[in-house]
């Protein structure tokens, strides 16, 4: 769905939006901005604007993504981990590879308080692109800010696969006692 004729920022908007709630998997800011003609900078724009409308949308490593249009979970679990950096990629396919999704990361700043950044993966191919985004730009890690002390998020369809993922990690190390 591409525009052919000029339309309203508001008409974009809904464009937009509608593409995002159709979608059920996240749309890159560039794959947006290639349907509706503009630049990935106005694409930004527009998605702060539906976002201060109260539209659930984040923005995660694999793009923009509306969350109604994610799959249903069921139960929900914030875990605190330590571990230095070259083990985040581990971490992470732990957590997956129990069914489970990891929705965000969160530490504790001493200026800003609590930052939260969303990381929304779910498979070891998602992992493998938010490592990937990782190294190509050369982004740290928030937990580089606290010495590797971080709370993830973990969602997942039932409360045993959380516990199955919160066994893993302690298995590994990463949970911090």
């Amino acid at each position: 769905m591409s525009l052919s004729k000029k339309v309203t920022g508001n008409e974009r908007r809904e464009m937009l939006l509608d593409a995002l709630k159709t979608s059920g998997h996240p749309i890159t800011g560039s794959e947006l901005a290639a349907m509706a003609c503009v630049s990935r900078q106005v694409i930004v724009s527009d998605i702060t604007l539906l976002k201060a409308r109260n539209e659930p949308i984040i923005a995660t490593s694999q793009g923009y993504l509306y969350m109604a249009a994610a799959s249903p979970v069921f139960s929900e679990r914030i875990v605190a981990c330590i571990h230095p950096p070259e083990r985040t990629e581990e971490e992470l396919i732990l957590i997956v590879d129990e069914g489970a999704t990891v929705k965000d990361v969160k530490i504790e700043h001493p200026v800003y308080g609590d930052l939260t950044a969303s990381i929304m993966v779910s498979n070891r191919k998602e992992v493998k692109q938010f490592m990937e985004k990782i190294r190509d730009t050369q982004a740290g890690y928030l937990s580089e800010l606290t010495d590797g002390v971080h709370l993830h998020t973990i969602t997942a369809q039932s409360e045993s696969i959380l516990d199955d993922a919160v066994k893993a990690l302690k298995g590994a190390g990463f949970l911090m006692e």
